[in-house]
């Protein structure tokens, strides 16, 4: 198997040389082609060594790990954030399905980014993906209104708003859209949940979170169910019954 070109671009020598032993170690089938410790340094490496892979910290002097990025279009490498970053951040990786580690690094978790990018480097759906990123962390401060879904076969930009309800199914996510082409998605409902819960989304019941944009009507038979505007009648946990009236009150 051809060895996985990796870049490594973080201002912390500490981190850089973690990140080195962990692949040695943990992933033969990478090679590490260079490291750089500012933007300006990756771009001459990226030009020079052409990475497939850059290993990139946020949070740096100078310039950031987005003005990398913003200097390459299309983007000639996949890239996975190494950051000590917070909630906001995480919301926005998960929003646009990039890959991102958490300082400190875990052996096991870099290795499962790698396998993914290493999935990604033909995929002509990857520039979609980070400008979605990008355009969440510009507008930090708004609710979010997009969000990436990965497929079997495709990746999905779509509107918080044509999204209807999303639906467990194992270990992948139903969503039922405005145009009434479900999608199935490749994570867990509760990934979905921690994403939209801001986008006026409520998590009704394990299996079920609903867009309360198109919630009809609150019915209390049977336990109590809930109509929503595409017919689908959805239960109600007897747990989460006095919080949705609670938010419902409040719409």
């Amino acid at each position: 198997m051809k060895k996985l070109k990796i870049l490594i671009v973080d201002d912390e020598k500490r981190i850089r040389d973690t990140i080195k032993k962990v692949i040695e170690y943990h992933y033969p089938e990478a090679e590490i082609i260079g490291e750089a410790n500012n933007v300006q340094t990756a771009i001459v490496s990226v030009n020079e060594l052409k990475p497939e892979v850059v290993l990139l910290d946020i949070k740096m002097p100078g310039e950031s790990g987005f003005d990398l990025l913003r200097h390459y279009k299309p983007l000639p490498f996949k890239v996975i954030f190494v950051t000590a970053f917070n909630n906001f951040a995480i919301q926005a990786f998960k929003y646009s399905a990039i890959d991102y580690l958490l300082k400190p690094i875990i052996p096991n978790e870099l290795v499962d980014a790698l396998n993914r990018a290493r999935q990604q480097i033909n995929n002509e759906d990857y520039n979609s993906k980070l400008s979605t990123l990008l355009s969440n962390f510009e507008n930090k401060h708004e609710v979010k209104s997009t969000i990436v879904i990965n497929s079997r076969d495709k990746i999905h930009v779509i509107k918080n708003e044509d999204i209807i309800r999303c639906e467990a199914d194992g270990n992948y996510t139903r969503f039922y859209l405005v145009d009434n082409n479900p999608i199935l998605a490749s994570k867990q409902l509760k990934e979905y949940d921690d994403i939209l819960s801001e986008s006026g989304f409520f998590r009704v019941h394990n299996s079920h979170l609903v867009n309360l944009k198109y919630l009809v009507r609150v019915d209390k038979k049977e336990g109590g169910y809930i109509i929503m505007k595409d017919g689908s009648e959805i239960p109600v946990s007897t747990r989460k019954y006095k919080d949705l009236l609670n938010v419902i009150s409040k719409l």
